[in-house]
């Protein structure tokens, strides 16, 4: 049955961007220059300012070592590496020629000044939803604000069928539900705004929601239930959250502002750079965000707060009385966890217990394996909270691994060490 389903949608999708081929979308007359700033006004150009890091623009559109916005980051997906484009207003390989009518377009419709389809690692399917007031500022920001800068990204070279960009109008049609955002009358003005900012320019689904077999963000029960970004397991953000302490709206605030906690611990990986933009944003926004994202959540009871935190602490690392495994392998753990780890990550230690981080409490290692060999540069709202980067033999790390496992949850082991610890150490493949 799964089979069948697959050849039909697989089957619509050929269909409908054959059909595309008649109906595909004309060039917008470019521009001879970008628009000067002072074609824009102060108010607009710092809301742009703000709507801009909502959307997360410059952490995608800037390559390691690059100028901001100007492209070449490598993004791996399924389908293949795809380059972020250079968006900075350089007329001859950003967008500086791009009219504020080709930047809506791209960012309502996924469709580039020149009528070409964009790939949906350029998540349209939820800008979409922004105002014509948000992409006004976004594009008065970019083109007076930001520096123009002459750089031609590596080409994105995808293998067939997915190097046909026509075939991203079946793609669309089966996914892409135009904006702008209508409110919910039954809801709030506060999750209305943190509805429209979440599943909006936050495009918070392109990564906490799984994806489909042709890369379609899936829904229902499936939403926001976990995904992978860059080589990290992202969380699930609703009923199947992964956290000991499910999320209160108190705590989500705490997170997306300064990306720590005290009831789950510190951001890490791809939500930092994330959170580092949101540091800046306005309170009211933030809050609303997070009075959102928590009704995707268990309500959270003080009884449950307790009882987690009472079982974390029982099982941190006491140095006057440490755990001493009988399995040869928990004990070698131990040993190394005591040498490496038990400094900072004990009995009244500066951080949380470990036992209440989502982190040791996942499926995939990779985020542990990840945070122990990369180390943790925190964001903006929470400098005090760094962890090196530890260097250990790949033996000894898996022996830590399993021993943090089984001492601070009672969750089942780790499947397969030895195949993350090398997942984690491999060059990046482009």
């Amino acid at each position: 049955m799964r089979l069948l389903l697959g050849i039909v949608v697989v089957g619509l999708v050929v269909f409908v961007g054959a059909l595309a081929w008649a109906m595909r979308y004309g060039e917008i007359a470019p521009l001879a220059a970008a628009p000067a700033a002072s074609t824009f006004s102060r108010d607009v150009l710092e809301h742009g300012k703000l709507m801009t890091g909502m959307g997360d623009c410059e952490v995608c559109h800037t390559r390691p070592g690059g100028e901001p916005f100007a492209g070449g980051l490598a993004l791996p997906t399924p389908f293949g590496t795809i380059y972020t484009t250079n968006i900075t207003p350089d007329v001859a390989t950003g967008i500086g020629a791009w009219s504020l009518e080709a930047f809506t377009r791209a960012m309502r419709e996924g469709v580039d000044r020149k009528g070409q389809y964009l790939y949906p690692a350029f998540p349209y399917i939820h800008y979409t939803l922004t105002t014509d007031e948000d992409i006004a500022a976004i594009y008065a920001y970019i083109m007076g604000r930001v520096r123009a800068v002459n750089y031609t990204p590596p080409e994105t070279k995808l293998p067939f069928p997915f190097n046909i960009r026509l075939s991203l109008a079946g793609w669309n049609f089966l996914f892409l539900k135009k904006g702008p955002y209508k409110p919910d009358p039954t809801k709030d003005e506060d999750w209305n705004r943190g509805a429209y900012l979440v599943e909006g320019l936050g495009h918070c689904g392109s990564c906490h929601s799984p994806l489909n077999f042709i890369g379609g963000e899936k829904g229902g029960v499936s939403k926001f239930a976990g995904g992978e970004a860059e080589g990290w397991y992202v969380p699930p953000l609703n009923t199947q959250t992964l956290a000991p302490n499910p999320w209160s709206a108190n705590s989500l605030v705490n997170y997306l502002f300064d990306g720590w906690d005290k009831l789950h611990g510190i951001t890490a990986g791809p939500m930092t750079p994330i959170i580092r933009h949101l540091y800046d944003q306005k309170e009211d926004d933030v809050f609303a965000m997070a009075e959102y994202l928590a009704t995707f959540q268990r309500p959270v009871t003080q009884a449950k707060v307790d009882e987690v935190t009472a079982f974390a602490r029982a099982r941190e690392w006491n140095p006057d009385s440490p755990p001493r495994p009988t399995d040869p392998t928990l004990a070698k753990g131990a040993t190394e966890y005591q040498r490496v780890c038990a400094n900072c990550h004990k009995l009244n230690g500066q951080p949380l217990p470990l036992g209440m981080t989502t982190t040791v409490n996942m499926p995939d290692a990779r985020n542990v394996i990840r945070i122990i060999v990369e180390g943790i540069r925190p964001p903006p709202g929470a400098r005090d909270r760094s962890m090196p980067p530890l260097q250990l033999r790949d033996d000894d790390l898996e022996a830590i691994l399993m021993f943090m496992r089984a001492q601070f949850t009672t969750r089942e082991p780790w499947p397969d060490l030895k195949r993350d610890i090398a997942s984690v150490r491999a060059p990046a493949a482009h």
